[in-house]
């Protein structure tokens, strides 16, 4: 089964340095209807005005991963960790028994466009952590990469739930079969773009809720960027 989420169905907040989408129930947007897809929590859509941010801000027992798609984010937590998110980056913190931390766009000229995303821990009270990873610039088009996993694939950001991120970028008229494992469930989110998966159309910002499919094809009809989560 397939149930698609259009981009307009999202929640929404708007601040004068912010616009930000809620694929699910976040902040003051609440609907009982969208609370997450098993272990997947948010999926926000922010911009951020030059020079705009969110102070800082505290999180618990939780899987937060974030995901620059244009711009830079820049970054401060009570770990001691001090860091610039560009474009193409992806950051992964474990909030576990509590995590303090502000994200700022550092340019006075330009916004920053990024992907937030919350993924429910398999175990709650852990230690808290941060790791952040510089993803291949040119990356073949047309093939998934893995960036966010269990822990137990090499080179991918190590989240404690049995989940996992990938990505891919196609050219118009690439196709590639979705990675997901049978018998799971998974959600597909178009970062950019318009694809077709499983003959329904999706463009940028609608994504799907994806069960029991052992195969499905992304096609895409303009260059696009689509993420897929793997999911229990």
């Amino acid at each position: 089964m397939i149930k698609i989420r259009k981009a307009e169905q999202r929640g929404a907040t708007r601040l004068s340095w912010l616009d930000s989408r809620h694929t699910f129930s976040f902040g003051e947007y609440y609907d009982l209807a969208e609370m997450g897809f098993s272990a997947l929590r948010v999926i926000n859509e922010d911009r951020v005005a030059p020079g705009g941010g969110f102070p800082s801000h505290g999180h618990r027992d939780m899987e937060i991963v974030t995901y620059v798609l244009e711009g830079a984010l820049e970054h401060r937590d009570n770990l001691g960790n001090h860091s610039v998110i560009p474009a193409g980056d992806v950051q992964r913190m474990t909030a576990g028994t509590g995590i303090v931390h502000s994200e700022f766009n550092p340019s006075q000229t330009e916004p920053v466009h990024f992907l937030q995303i919350w993924i429910l821990p398999a175990q709650t009270g852990l230690k808290p952590g941060y790791e952040q990873k510089t993803l291949e610039k040119n990356p073949p088009r047309g093939n998934w990469r893995l960036i966010v996993s269990d822990g137990s694939h090499d080179g991918a950001l190590a989240i404690n739930q049995d989940a996992r991120l990938y990505f891919a970028n196609f050219d118009a008229g690439q196709n590639a079969a979705a990675p997901i494992q049978a018998g799971r469930s998974a959600y597909i989110h178009v970062a950019r773009g318009t694809v077709k998966v499983g003959g329904l159309n999706l463009s940028e910002g609608d994504g799907a809720r994806v069960s029991g499919q052992s195969r499905l094809e992304v096609n895409a009809a303009a260059e696009s960027e689509v993420l897929v989560f793997d999911l229990p």
